[in-house]
Parts: structure tokens; C-alpha cells; sequence
């Protein structure tokens, strides 16, 4: 089989007829006709195609090989490079190409959100709400051999997926992680600013500088994760210092002293000495995920309702993306750009979060994003946002924005 390639305007027209609706619950109709959603698209999870990443530099001919093991074609995105459309009920976990890190799962559109960053070599990048990994793999092919990638994610064994990605695919050679609450986070690059470092290379002070990176956990860890579990949460409390769970060995903490490198930072030292550029694809409802929404059928729709409608839960979220949007931009150096992205296709968790987060922050700009004039999507309500509807775009449902650090 030969790898073709269909361009975005006529993906639709290669799926199935659509399947039947969900059976979606009362409450989740009335989320959806209290932001204007339509209910019918949730009858088209099984027409939106999966979509697989190739890492870059696989030789072409191992796309025959993949088609081969998944028995199904390769569609080429031909607004994506590096993308293949397959069938939505085509498994990956099992295949070759998966367990070899030659592919990925990741939606097209959560591509796309980060393509629109513009990672260039030398970059100091953050993704601030990294969890589960496809993204910073991503990121961290985009990086190459220069710059450094930190992830931040407050849910530790989330975090750990990361880990265990990024080490799957060898892109951690330049990256850290910390397990942090992203609206706190506050470390910045470690070699935004080597002037002031050099004092603390190779000095000694009882074990406190980082050697190389192992597996193997201190007794010191071992106790902390045990009181973590036996408090029941998987998540890092408010008040808790960011825990570096994994670093590279280029990542330039390596012979470093920790107590500078874990030093939280200023706004002032932020715009100098900041990252170029940071990524906040924030929690959200994952409304615009139709097959997020789908699993409900299968985890219970009492599960929806505890997790996404809940009203207590609803307004604190909105609270958190502005909370991770301004963090983002506060830790982003002056003349960097910062991609804000949910998978919600309200207008209150995308273009009402922008518009409070730019009457409060003068110096944050909208950017135009330049690819997206041949990508399938369509402007936001907000000039220069955009909004891939799944409907139209054949991809999960997702808004982006991007900001410029005056």
C-alpha cells in the first residue's frame, strides 16, 4: 500500500456515513445549550479520523511497514507535516512502530497549536500544562540539539508518562520536569542567565549539586511519595515547592548547585531572563474532544457530570485559565510569544479568558498566526484567534490564541 494524501477540504468526504448519537445525559444537553453547542456534533466521533505523528527523520519507506502492520492507509496531512490521518478505531499501542518510538499519537490540531509557537533552535520553551507527553515530544523534536524544554504539570503520575515519553523517543537529552501548580510555577530557564551562574558551578555543599539523572529514587523521595499516597492525592499541593522528577543529561543542570536552579524567579528577572517561548494548553471542559466525551458512555455519565458540569468545578476552572495564561506570560521574556489552547469550544473558557487576561496585561498582544491562512480552520470572536471545529476541520475541537511579550 502507497501513502496518499487528501487535502483538508476533502478528508470528510472519505469517512463513513455518521453513526447514531450518543445518548448524551440531560445535564450535558443543558451545558451545551447554555454555551450554544450543538448536540448533533456528537454524532461524528466515529467520521473524525485518529491521527499519528512520524518522528522526524523516520525514512519514508517505513511508512509502507506501518500500513502494513496497522493494515489500513496513511493519509499524509498536507497542512501538517509529519501527520497521517488513520481510521478512529485503528489501535497503535500494540504495533511495532508505536512500541519502537517511530510514532505517536497526537491530534492534528493540538499540532497545529504548537506549530504555531514557532520553535526555533536555541529556544528556551515551557509547557506549563504538560501532561500526558505528545505535545513535549513534539516541542522537543522541534528543539533539536539546542535550547532547553521544561514541563510543568501539577499531577505527578501524569508527569511521570511524560517522563517515560520523552525517554521512549529520546527527546529528553535537553528537557526537565517538575511536578508544580502551573498558576505558581516560577523557575526559569537554566541558562537564561550564565553570568550569574558560574559562581555556583562546581562548588560542594553537602550533596546539593546535580549529578547526572537516575531512575533510582532517594530514601528521602521514597518516604515523601509514600506520605503522598497515603494522603490520597495524586496531585501536588498549592503550598508545595516544584518537585524536579527528571532532567537530561544536556539539560545544563548537570554539575549545577540546586538551590540556584530551584530558585523561584521575579517578574523583573522574567522579561530578561525569561523563556522565548511557553505553551499553556490549559485544563479545560474537553467539550470539543468528541471522543474525550465519548469514553463517558463507558466510565458512566455521573462521572460527566462530577468531573466537567459541575458548577463549583466549572467556575473554578475558568479561574485556573486565567490563572495558567497569566503565569505563562509572566514567565515569558519580553519579545517572546506565548500559544494559549483549550479543547472547549465555549466562548467563555477561550475568547472571555483572552479578553479579561488582555484589559488586565497591557503589554500582551494578539500575533496574527501566519500558517493557519491553509490550515482548516476558522477565525475566533476574537480577531487574530482561531477555532478548529470538528465538523469542519476533522480534528478535535480546539481555540488557540497566540500573545507577543511587549
Amino acid at each position: 500500500m502507497e501513502s496518499s494524501e487528501i487535502p483538508p477540504s476533502d478528508l470528510r468526504e472519505e469517512q463513513p456515513p455518521a453513526p447514531a448519537s450518543l445518548p448524551l445525559p440531560a445535564a450535558f444537553l443543558e451545558f451545551l445549550g447554555d454555551n450554544g453547542l450543538d448536540p448533533a456534533l456528537y454524532s461524528k466521533a466515529d467520521t473524525i479520523p485518529r491521527y499519528i505523528r512520524l518522528k522526524p527523520g523516520t525514512e519514508s519507506s517505513v511508512v509502507t511497514e506501518i500500513e502494513s502492520e496497522l493494515k489500513c492507509d496513511l493519509v499524509k496531512v498536507s497542512w501538517l507535516p509529519d501527520f497521517y490521518a488513520i481510521p478512529p478505531e485503528i489501535q497503535i499501542a500494540g504495533s511495532k512502530a508505536y512500541q519502537q518510538g517511530k510514532i505517536y499519537g497526537i491530534d492534528a490540531a493540538s499540532g497545529a497549536a504548537i506549530l504555531a509557537l514557532d520553535v526555533q533552535p536555541g529556544d528556551h520553551v515551557l509547557d506549563l500544562c504538560a501532561a500526558p507527553g505528545a505535545k513535549l515530544c513534539m516541542l522537543a523534536d522541534m528543539l533539536g540539539s539546542t535550547g532547553s524544554l521544561t514541563g510543568v504539570d501539577v499531577a505527578k503520575h501524569r508527569l511521570a508518562a511524560c517522563r517515560t515519553m520523552l525517554q521512549k523517543y529520546s527527546l529528553g537529552d535537553r528537557s526537565r520536569l517538575f511536578v508544580a501548580d502551573g498558576t505558581l510555577f516560577s523557575i526559569l530557564p537554566v541558562n537564561s542567565n550564565l553570568g550569574s551562574m558560574e559562581a555556583f558551578v562546581g562548588i560542594e555543599d553537602n550533596g546539593s549539586i546535580f549529578s547526572e539523572w537516575t531512575s533510582k529514587r532517594s530514601w528521602k523521595d521514597r518516604q515523601k511519595s509514600k506520605k503522598a499516597k497515603a494522603a490520597g492525592s495524586p496531585h501536588l499541593p498549592s503550598t508545595s515547592e516544584p518537585e524536579l522528577i527528571y532532567y537530561g543529561k544536556d539539560s545544563g543542570l548537570v554539575g549545577l548547585q540546586k538551590r540556584y536552579v530551584l530558585h523561584p524567579s521575579t517578574d523583573a528577572a522574567a522579561c530578561t531572563s525569561g523563556y522565548d517561548k511557553v505553551l499553556v494548553d490549559a485544563e479545560c471542559t474537553h467539550d470539543g474532544s468528541i471522543k474525550h466525551i465519548q469514553k463517558f458512555e463507558f466510565w458512566g455519565w455521573k462521572t460527566l457530570d462530577r468531573r466537567v458540569l459541575n458548577v463549583e468545578r466549572t467556575g473554578n476552572l475558568l479561574h485556573l485559565q486565567l490563572g495558567l495564561l497569566t503565569n505563562g506570560f509572566k514567565l515569558l521574556k519580553t519579545g517572546g510569544s506565548l500559544v494559549y489552547s483549550t479543547c472547549s469550544l465555549t466562548v467563555a473558557q477561550n475568547e472571555n479568558v483572552v479578553q479579561q487576561f488582555l484589559s488586565k496585561y497591557p503589554s500582551a498582544e494578539l500575533l496574527k498566526i501566519d500558517p493557519a491562512d491553509s490550515w482548516p480552520c476558522r477565525s475566533g470572536d476574537i480577531q487574530k484567534t482561531l477555532r478548529f471545529d470538528p465538523a469542519a476541520s476533522q480534528t478535535s475541537g480546539l481555540f488557540v490564541a497566540k500573545f507577543v511579550k511587549l
